[in-house]
């Protein structure tokens, strides 16, 4: 066990000094420098803006080359990426995945030295490699949930451009202009693609692709409709916000009648695991069973599948799609 320990504190040890290298050194690369920098002099030459150079910058998986180069062939790394730009973050999905690696590890070594469970650490450091990419998911999920809510006032300021006699990319750029984050940043780089070559059809196809929501979809489908059949943008502009204002005045009713049921959903998980907690502290003999004996670490695992499990099918109850 003590040599196993050695081992995994090693390589522990060796994944947060590459961490700390690519989060401090990986960047002063001077190969990597000088090779961008020629690139950008052969643009400036060539009377062109380095745009290539930006993109290709961008699709950089991870500043480690050798890790960047394993996840390219990965199908899985493009969709972490597409995570974390959902999420509004600039870190590369090797620095995530890095992260995970360092703290799996951490809570494997912590958790096994301290209870001798092979169980209990394995679970502790799935559970500690999960903890990145469970932020990410929230991070994500709070951005989608600001877009959503700033989304109706965009389109009544891109309702009124058009109205007024502005083109509806000066609409999109007043859009990126006039209105807060997430929306603005969005609308931005849609008028950036559009204003750079890209046809508007694939411009709004992509807004779609970075911001996976029921209204964005609505919002590019009616403008392509109208597009291709015509008729009063400003006027479709404002329905479909009225629509959008609608269904969250919905949403909010559902969540008002399904309050008890989440109330009671929270109670029911948070309450085994409270009284675990109270009852090791108030009579350890009693609870200590479950992490000496061989079989309760199997116990304790198949209480909280099922616990995750009841939480899988209370929540899928309540959550009502509007």
């Amino acid at each position: 066990m003590a040599l196993l320990i050695a081992v995994l504190t090693f390589v522990a040890v060796l994944i947060v000094c590459a961490v700390v290298w690519m989060l401090f050194g990986g960047a002063t690369n001077p190969q990597l420098v000088r090779s961008r920098m020629e690139a950008v002099q052969k643009a400036d030459r060539a009377g062109d803006v380095a745009l290539d150079l930006e993109l290709m910058r961008d699709e950089d998986l991870s500043s480690v080359p050798v890790l960047n180069r394993l996840m390219m062939r990965l199908s899985w790394s493009r969709r972490l990426q597409s995570l974390i730009t959902q999420a509004g973050l600039r870190t590369k999905p090797g620095k995530i995945l890095l992260f995970s690696g360092v703290m799996g590890l951490g809570a494997y070594i912590v958790v096994g030295y301290i209870y001798h469970q092979l169980l209990l650490a394995v679970l502790a450091a799935l559970i500690g490699a999960a903890t990145p990419v469970t932020v990410v998911s929230m991070l994500r999920a709070r951005r989608m949930r600001q877009f959503e809510l700033r989304f109706p006032e965009a389109l009544d300021l891109l309702g009124r451009a058009v109205r007024v006699g502005h083109a509806f990319a000066t609409g999109v750029e007043m859009v990126s202009k006039e209105c807060a984050e997430p929306v603005a940043g969005e609308f931005r780089t849609t008028f950036d693609e559009q204003n750079l070559g890209l046809p508007l059809r694939d411009a709004l196809l992509s807004l779609t692709e970075r911001v996976p929501s029921i209204d964005v979809r609505f919002f590019v489908t009616a403008l392509l409709v109208q597009k291709e059949t015509g008729g009063n943008l400003a006027e479709l502009l404002d329905e479909l916000a009225r629509v959008i204002r609608e269904r969250f005045r919905i949403r909010r009713d559902v969540q008002v009648k399904t309050a008890q049921g989440r109330l009671t959903a929270v109670i029911l998980i948070a309450l085994p695991v409270c009284m675990l907690i109270v009852l090791r502290i108030m009579n350890p003999g009693y609870v200590g069973v479950l992490f000496t004996d061989p079989m309760g670490p199997k116990i304790l695992a198949g209480a909280a599948a099922l616990q995750v499990i009841g939480a899988a099918i209370i929540w899928k109850i309540v959550h009502i799609e509007v």
